[in-house]
């Protein structure tokens, strides 16, 4: 596959009002629904605007930050190779918007749509109309319209299966367009310097993020290329294997819009037809359920606004969470005393990215074993990912807690030693993200606790001083969680018999 083109000859300088794009999570050129439509019009002005206590109560994370810096970085450039310019302002977006537009002449801005429960657009259409500005809000983050998506009948989804089925049945999105032509204003408005939006960390935290990320849109395309070209053929075998490279990637280059998912999908329909391999499309497809995945997520959080801090399931606003903060301190910090678990705790830190089979893991010894609110741990996963996606991130974390939609049972506990054993049996991914534990056998790795004093002292491991004992024992944890659940279940069957 070859990288998406996002430059095309400058038309000349037109004279028309300009229209103005408002970019929030769409930081690409290509496939580009508000760009297109205001290209069609006449001369383009690309805005960007920061302003995160708009989207309070979940404003950027650090490490959403970081990415959002080079993302911009990214825009700027490859704006300005085509002729253009990203402007950039900080400040509440109404202001700013008109601002922008009484500089340069527009009276028309185009966006797109955004699905957060705090992005109230129908007011900010009104209040710029007052002022003679027209807001367009156009869809093109998602494959489908949630609104489209009904069961039989005619409620949304709950239930990821169907919902998917009903989406591969429908009229296929269309397909991918290229970059186009950007003419420019007669005059340009004042932006500030990236600097100023002050997005990268004052401490020095995120050293690594730059040996595992690319931001932009040529990073999003190589680890597409790359994805399809190789890892792929593996996807249904490596994509639960913590150790190897075996996903895509793309999770944060599609929340900031670097790449739509219409070429994603596309892309992988295009490679299924060159390949013509049974066994290729069926991983493929694989990869394909996926990204239907995300899609879920959108669709339930626009038609349940508030999964982002409360359970779908109404009962469990019932449940009887612990609140140990030292619990949760450990938690953060990978000092749980679960090698699975605390690997996947750092490498959440180091690389602002955590394998999803140990997500799923982490999130199920944070609700389970510790009794701890999962929305504890959409926040620090909110603050540490860098591909942080509220719907994404709330429907994850309500499955994990049992309480969401087409969620794993509650009493489905995840064992991180068995886990751990299943898949990550050499211990190579622990051993890379919990070095104290490097000289210990893969026998015993996955339970240190377990190991003769003979082994762990030839491993260089006093536990309690190098590496913590477990802060809870399994066994012990699984009751606690069993009975906790039972009020929940009892409180429920009362209040039908009511």
């Amino acid at each position: 596959m070859t990288t998406p083109r996002t430059t095309a000859r400058q038309k000349p300088m037109a004279t028309g009002a300009p229209t103005i794009v408002w970019l929030r999570q769409e930081l690409r050129l290509d496939d580009h629904p508000a760009l297109l439509a205001a290209a069609e019009r006449g001369p383009v002005v690309p805005v960007y605007i920061w302003s995160p206590e708009e989207d309070a109560p979940w404003s950027p994370g650090g490490a959403s930050r970081w990415w959002l810096h080079h993302s911009l970085a990214w825009l700027r450039e490859r704006l300005t190779a085509v002729g253009s310019r990203l402007t950039l302002r900080v400040g509440r977006s109404v202001d700013e918007l008109l601002a922008v537009a009484a500089e340069c002449g527009a009276d028309t801005i185009v966006a797109t749509r955004r699905y957060e429960p705090f992005v109230h657009d129908a007011s900010r259409v009104a209040e710029l109309a007052q002022h003679g500005v027209r807001l367009e809000i156009v869809e093109g983050s998602l494959l489908m319209q949630p609104e489209l998506l009904r069961t039989g009948s005619d409620r949304p989804y709950q239930v990821y299966t169907p919902f998917a089925r009903t989406l591969r049945s429908m009229e296929p999105p269309p397909r991918p367009r290229i970059a186009p032509a950007l003419t420019p204003p007669p005059i340009w408005p004042r932006s500030i310097p990236l600097e100023t939006l002050r997005l990268l960390p004052t401490i020095e935290w995120a050293g690594e993020f730059n040996e595992h990320w690319s931001p932009g849109g040529e990073g999003a395309a190589e680890k597409l290329r790359r994805f399809l070209t190789g890892p792929v053929d593996c996807y249904e075998r490596d994509r639960d294997v913590p150790s190897t490279d075996g996903t895509s990637g793309l999770s944060a280059h599609l929340h900031f819009g670097e790449i739509s998912p219409r070429r994603v999908w596309y892309a992988v329909g295009d490679a299924i037809k060159r390949r013509d391999d049974a066994t290729f499309m069926k991983a493929a497809e694989k990869f394909r359920a996926e990204v239907l995945w995300r899609e879920f997520g959108h669709h339930i959080l626009v038609h349940f606004p508030r999964t982002d801090l409360e359970p779908l399931r109404s009962e469990f606003a019932r449940f009887p969470w612990d609140d140990n903060r030292e619990a949760l301190l450990a938690w953060q910090q990978g000092r749980t005393g679960y090698p699975l678990v605390d690997a996947g705790m750092r490498q959440l830190w180091r690389t602002g990215w955590m394998h999803n089979r140990v997500r799923m893991v982490v999130a199920s010894f944070l609700v389970k074993h510790l009794l701890l609110p999962w929305q504890a741990g959409a926040r620090w996963f909110w603050d540490t990912l860098v591909d942080a996606d509220l719907a994404n991130n709330s429907l994850g974390w309500q499955w994990s807690a049992g309480c969401g939609a087409d969620a794993a049972p509650y009493f489905r506990i995840f064992n991180p030693v068995l886990q751990g054993e299943k898949f990550d049996p050499e211990g190579t991914y622990v051993r890379r993200f919990v070095p104290e534990l490097a000289r210990i056998p893969a026998k015993f790795l996955h339970r240190p606790w377990d190991a003769p004093a003979a082994v762990l002292a030839a491993g260089g491991v006093t536990l309690g001083i190098d590496y913590p004992h477990p802060i809870v024992e399994h066994g012990l944890a699984r009751a606690r969680a069993l009975a906790a659940l039972s009020k929940v279940s009892a409180a429920r069957a009362e209040a039908s018999d009511a």
